[in-house]
C-alpha cells in the first residue's frame, strides 16, 4: 500500500481543512462502522480516537490555539486525524482485494496512525496547561489503550489462495464467498465487474506513484478476477447451450406427441364414424359382399323389412318362406 505520507494522495485533503480535532474524530468513527476490509482494525481504532475525543473537549481547543506553544501540536494532530480518516475510508471506498492483499501493510498503517496521534498528546506544552485531575486520569487512561492492530485469520487464508500460484477451483469458490460478503446487493459476475474496475485505478495510482511492486502485485490480483470472469462466462455459455439442446429435444417430442394425437383423434374419428354409420347401410353392404341368390327384393336385414310392406305382410302370411331367406343369406347357400 502506498506510504503513510502519500495516503493524503487518496482523498480531497481539501475538504478536510478547516474542521477541528474534534469533528475529525466523529467523521473517523463514522466511516470505520462502514468499513468493509480490516472492519476490526477500523472500529478498534475509532474507539481509541473517542478517549482522545472526550479529552480534547475538556482542554478547550479553541482557546489553546491562540497560543503559539500549543497551536503547533494541535495543528500536527489535526493533520495525524485526516490522515487517519483518509485511512480509514479507504477500507470501504479502495478495492477489496487490494486491501486483501496489502494486508499487513494496511495493519502497519494503523499501528503508526496511533502511535504518532499519541504521541502529540504527550508534547509537555499540551499537558502542562491541564489542571484538571480528570483530564489528567483521562490522559493516562489512553496511554494504556494500546491496541493490538493485526490481520484477521479468515482473511489471511484467503489472501493464500488468491496468490497460490496453482490454479485451482478454490480460487471461484473463495472469491465468490469473499464478495458475496463486499458486495451483498450485487450479483457475482457484477461484484467481479466492479473489483476490476477498482484494480484498473489502482493500478494507474501506483503507475503515477512508480511503485512497480505494487504494479505487479495489482496486475496479479487482475489476473485472477480476469481468469475467474472467464470461467464464469464458459460456464454461462456451456449452461445456455444445454438448456437449449434440451428445448429442442423437449420440442421435438412435442411435435411428436401431436403427431400421434392427431393420427389416433383421425383413428377414432373414423373408427366412431363407422359405428354412428345406419344398421341398414351396413346390412345392405354384407349382404351385397355374400350375394343375393336371385333374391334382388330382399336386401336388408330385419330391420329392413319395416321398410318393405311387401315383405312384412309376407313375413306376416308366410315366415317360413322369410326366415328361409334369411338362412340362405346368412349360410351363403340355399336353405
Amino acid at each position: 500500500m502506498a506510504s503513510w505520507d502519500q495516503l493524503g494522495e487518496l482523498a480531497n485533503v481539501a475538504q478536510l481543512t478547516g474542521l477541528d480535532a474534534v469533528r475529525l474524530i466523529g467523521m473517523i468513527a463514522r466511516a470505520a462502522t462502514t468499513a468493509r476490509m480490516h472492519k476490526r482494525n477500523c472500529r478498534q481504532f475509532a474507539q481509541h480516537l473517542k478517549l482522545i475525543g472526550n479529552l480534547l473537549e475538556q482542554l478547550k481547543i479553541s482557546e489553546l490555539k491562540k497560543y503559539p506553544e500549543t497551536r503547533e501540536p494541535l495543528e500536527q494532530l489535526e493533520d495525524a486525524l485526516r490522515r487517519s480518516y483518509i485511512l480509514v475510508n479507504s477500507c470501504q471506498d479502495r478495492s477489496y482485494l487490494y486491501l486483501l492483499a496489502m494486508g499487513w501493510n494496511i495493519v502497519y498503517q494503523f499501528r503508526k496512525a496511533q502511535s504518532e496521534i499519541d504521541r502529540y498528546l504527550r508534547i509537555v506544552p499540551l499537558i502542562t496547561l491541564v489542571d484538571n485531575a480528570r483530564v489528567r486520569e483521562r490522559l493516562e487512561y489512553i496511554e494504556k489503550d494500546q491496541c493490538e492492530y493485526t490481520f484477521d485469520e479468515e482473511d489471511r487464508k484467503v489472501q493464500d489462495v488468491l496468490f497460490n500460484p496453482d490454479p485451482c477451483r478454490n480460487k471461484t469458490v473463495v472469491l465468490k464467498k469473499t464478495l458475496s460478503c463486499s458486495y451483498p446487493n450485487l450479483p457475482f459476475d457484477q461484484a467481479l465487474q466492479k473489483e476490476n474496475e477498482k484494480l484498473q485505478m489502482e493500478l494507474q495510482r501506483s503507475q503515477s506513484n512508480m511503485d512497480i511492486g505494487q504494479c505487479e502485485v495489482i496486475q496479479r490480483l487482475l489476473g485472477v478476477t480476469e481468469t475467474v470472469a472467464s470461467t464464469l462466462q464458459e460456464k454461462s455459455t456451456n449452461l445456455k447451450d444445454s438448456k437449449k439442446e434440451e428445448s429442442e429435444y423437449l420440442d421435438t417430442n412435442d411435435d411428436k406427441a401431436h403427431s400421434f394425437d392427431e393420427d389416433y383423434t383421425s383413428k377414432q374419428g373414423a373408427y366412431v364414424a363407422s359405428r354412428n354409420a345406419s344398421p341398414v347401410s351396413s346390412g345392405r353392404d354384407l349382404i351385397s359382399n355374400r350375394g343375393s341368390y336371385r333374391h334382388e327384393e330382399w336386401n336388408a336385414d330385419l330391420l329392413g323389412c319395416c321398410s318393405e310392406p311387401y315383405l312384412c305382410l309376407k313375413t306376416f302370411f308366410y315366415p317360413c318362406g322369410t326366415f328361409s331367406k334369411i338362412a340362405t343369406v346368412a349360410k351363403s347357400r340355399p336353405v
